[in-house]
């Protein structure tokens, strides 16, 4: 299994701190916000090799830290460049995440991740059910406001948890249950991601390619435990700080 990390963004919103250092560097409690991830993904076992892509502004600080951080994690590393500069001529989530699987070749089942979603939990329950759903799974994640919602993508289910709606960014949710940046492809849908960019779809914002998945065959839901921060602003950064100080 492979386990892919999206860190290509430039994180304005959190200007000055993301002007010198990517946003999955920026320290939680001490540490950097990839290492809570990539912790709580680990327990899932089966993984071997982590890919983060991320630009050329920063490819030089994610070498850096996986120098370091891949030895104590025993887990290996590599660090795709996706060549952009800015978000002018960023490739977009979608647009990343082909361009690994590409270029790298990757044929295994894949876990995708974005960079800055912190877990309070760790998750073997999350690989254990991909392995025996084998197929297509997107963490969701009740956010228990409809003024949050609208920020992401919100989803409808049948009785098996199987995705039956999905509105990315609805003016007017119909739940508060959403589709987080947690993803498992199994080996054999691995190819759609190049079906999606090669119609010409939108290549930002990773769960269009849900969007796009789950009306073709059966996408299945897996309800993420614990906290959940999508690490968006300066504030919700010192919310999780404190929180992940306490643990």
């Amino acid at each position: 299994m492979k386990v892919l990390i999206l860190a290509a963004g430039y994180a304005t919103r959190l200007h000055p701190l993301t002007l010198t250092q990517p946003k999955p560097l920026l320290p939680v409690a001490g540490r950097p916000m990839i290492e809570y991830v990539l912790d709580n993904l680990a327990p899932i076992g089966g993984i071997d090799r982590v890919y983060v892509v991320t630009n050329a502004k920063f490819a030089g600080h994610f070498q850096k830290w996986a120098d370091g951080y891949g030895p104590r994690a025993h887990l290996d590393f590599t660090i795709v460049n996706d060549g952009s500069t800015d978000d002018a001529n960023k490739l977009g989530a979608i647009g990343d995440l082909h361009l690994v699987v590409t270029r790298e070749k990757i044929d295994d089942d894949l876990i995708v991740v974005a960079g800055d979603n912190l877990f309070s939990e760790k998750l073997p329950a999350f690989g254990e059910f991909c392995r025996k759903m084998n197929a297509p799974v997107l963490g969701v994640y009740d956010v228990e406001s409809l003024d949050q919602a609208k920020k992401y993508g919100v989803v409808a289910l049948d009785a098996a948890g199987r995705i039956t709606r999905f509105e990315e960014k609805p003016a007017q949710p119909a739940s508060t249950l959403i589709g987080i940046a947690l993803y498992y492809y199994p080996r054999a849908t691995v190819p759609l991601i190049g079906q999606y960019v090669a119609e010409g779809n939108n290549p930002d914002q990773p769960g269009r390619l849900i969007q796009w998945l789950y009306p073709r065959l059966p996408v299945f839901t897996w309800t993420v435990p614990g906290l959940w921060y999508d690490i968006g602003s300066k504030e919700t950064l010192e919310e999780a700080s404190r929180i992940f100080a306490r643990k």
